[in-house]
């Protein structure tokens, strides 16, 4: 043990007993409320009982790779009524229709277009 330096001495990390019930619960709070970020699952982990920091769940939202999507513009079939971005897909063909606008111009200068 003589001429070790100290630097080679390092103390094994202990993770808490209760951090898997925690990831868990983390998870299952950003799945059912989808809109919401760390520090309101935090808020809502404490209404549950918890005794948690907000850097503590944010360092598992980071690590279970938890994302808050974007807010999409208001147009059609871009999300369900629950806000989550979940882009719904035709079922069959002809299901979703699109229009186009084409412009061009003819010989002597003059546009047109067509639909």
């Amino acid at each position: 043990m003589l001429g070790q330096h100290r630097s080679t001495q390092r103390k094994v990390p202990c993770g808490a007993d209760d951090e898997q019930a925690l990831t868990d619960d983390v998870v299952a709070l950003a799945k059912q409320y989808g809109r919401y970020g760390y520090r309101r699952v935090t808020a809502l982990l404490h209404a549950a009982g918890w005794s948690v920091n907000h850097k503590r769940v944010e360092r598992i939202w980071r690590r279970e790779g938890l994302k808050v999507p974007q807010r999409q513009p208001k147009r059609g079939r871009l999300w369900l009524n629950d806000g989550s971005c979940i882009r719904l897909r035709p079922e069959y063909p002809g299901h979703v229709w699109a229009y186009d606008f084409v412009e061009e111009r003819t010989h002597d200068g003059r546009k047109f277009r067509i639909l």
